[in-house]
């Protein structure tokens, strides 16, 4: 049977290019996938934009969600064309939750010190960069902020709709050294969700920094429910 497509959501202060380390591997093993381009309006316009690249693909999905993304692909997930979740340093609410509360639960981390809120936008300062992807070159610091995403001032506290984890199988790469989610936060979910764990002493981006380990993750998902459809 065919592989299983990857749909990636990225999320704040990134695009859809933020898994430009990645796709490559994952098209040359015989994935189809793509990466939806997220508005950062609202949330129910993210999930419909990851439910208009599931529309794109032609096998069953896994979802792959960095950051915020975790949010939109624990919403989207739910579609039935979702056969798996991959979770990135990432926001998982359960139905009916926000994004900020599950921020709350854990001490503000040193990235939330350095944003600036503009004309109903939340801005990454480039002070920023050292706590959001410390662990890039200086050169690719720069990158990610010229290229970032910009969230309205309200996406944080819209309600997520699905709670996906709780009917479909999830893996979850911890980042250990994380300035943005909490790590803390991270294995409280990791336990809620029960999903399988992959740790790794990363930023908040290791899909940048550390690319292994999440294709590792990925490949993980993707073999399992491929194993699920043929079974």
């Amino acid at each position: 049977m065919t592989k299983p497509s990857i749909v990636f959501a990225h999320g704040l202060w990134a695009d859809g290019s933020c898994y430009s380390k990645v796709i490559p591997a994952l098209q040359a093993e015989g994935h189809e996938v793509i990466s939806a381009q997220n508005s950062l309006d609202t949330v129910e316009g993210d999930i419909a934009s990851v439910r208009r690249a599931l529309g794109r693909v032609s096998s069953p999905a896994i979802l792959v969600g960095h950051s915020y993304g975790g949010s939109v692909i624990s919403g989207a997930g739910v579609d039935e064309r979702v056969v798996g979740l991959v979770y990135i340093c990432a926001l998982a609410p359960d139905d009916g939750e926000t994004s900020q509360s599950l921020i709350e639960r854990f001490p503000v981390t040193p990235v939330f010190n350095n944003i600036e809120v503009a004309e109903g936008r939340i801005w990454l300062k480039p002070s920023g960069t050292a706590e959001f992807c410390g662990d890039l070159s200086p050169g690719d610091q720069k990158l990610v902020y010229a290229v970032q995403g910009v969230p309205d001032v309200n996406l944080f506290n819209l309600k997520v709709p699905g709670g996906a984890w709780r009917t479909k199988p999830s893996h979850f790469v911890l980042g250990t050294n994380d300035h943005t989610v909490h790590p803390d936060l991270q294995r409280w979910e990791v336990k809620r969700m029960n999903a399988t764990v992959h740790e790794v002493a990363s930023s908040h981006v290791p899909m940048l920094s550390h690319p292994d380990v999440v294709l590792t993750a990925i490949r993980a998902a993707a073999n399992a429910a491929h194993e699920s459809m043929v079974a």
